[in-house]
């Protein structure tokens, strides 16, 4: 079973998140809470594998939570789950270890395969919004990120390049594989040898330092 973690400060959202999630044989939902501090706390007393995370709550917020929760020993996968449109902190909280983000309107079959996905390491980007998101609070950073994020790809082969391109295109590992014919374990290959070339911890990070280094339009 996949242990799951709801917090959100709407009841109501959160009730429908887990007759979502507990709908599905493979998911559990462990606990749900209200606040950022206490996920912090769910997560030390229930060991869950992926937390969803709402970003605006009262109290501490989904950022600061995110922020705690990945900086665990061996912290669960984190999913932002936003409005997107009226949420700053979605680009922070990626940066700080979210694995990635859902909308709030995204279909319970997208929502569950997220889950999944990230539990397995290999979340689930949607490439029009991790578009969007990632040009959106990279265009006006200055030019020494476009220099830092160029000068890492220094150690890249050029097979790791190309791999590269793909997630931050938001393609999933086996659709890596069939478009660079490679086999799916090669591809999990690289993308490990991307996370620690580029000291990043999961696929947003990487997809960020391709946008930077101006590789994804």
């Amino acid at each position: 079973m996949i242990k799951t973690l709801v917090v959100d400060d709407e009841s109501l959202v959160r009730a429908g998140l887990r007759f979502i999630l507990e709908s599905a044989p493979d998911l559990e939902v462990v606990a749900e809470v209200e606040d950022g501090e206490k996920a912090i706390a769910a997560v030390g007393r229930t060991r869950p594998d992926v937390v969803l995370m709402d970003i605006r709550m009262p109290g501490t917020d989904g950022l600061a939570a995110t922020e705690a929760i990945c900086r665990l020993a061996e912290p669960p996968a984190v999913i932002v789950v936003t409005t997107f449109d009226s949420d700053e902190y979605v680009f922070t909280a990626l940066e700080a270890g979210a694995c990635g983000f859902l909308l709030k309107d995204t279909s319970p079959h997208d929502l569950i395969r997220a889950v999944r996905l990230a539990y397995a390491g290999d979340s689930m980007l949607s490439p029009r919004v991790t578009r969007r998101l990632i040009h959106r609070f990279t265009s006006d950073r200055p030019t020494r990120r476009r220099r830092d994020a160029l000068a890492q790809l220094e150690a890249l082969t050029a097979r790791e390049r190309e791999v590269l391109i793909e997630v931050g295109l938001g393609c999933s590992n086996s659709e890596i594989a069939a478009k660079l014919h490679m086999s799916e374990a090669t591809v999990k290959s690289h993308v490990s040898h991307l996370f620690d070339k580029l000291a990043v911890t999961n696929r947003v990070q990487v997809a960020i330092t391709a946008y930077r280094a101006g590789l994804i339009d």
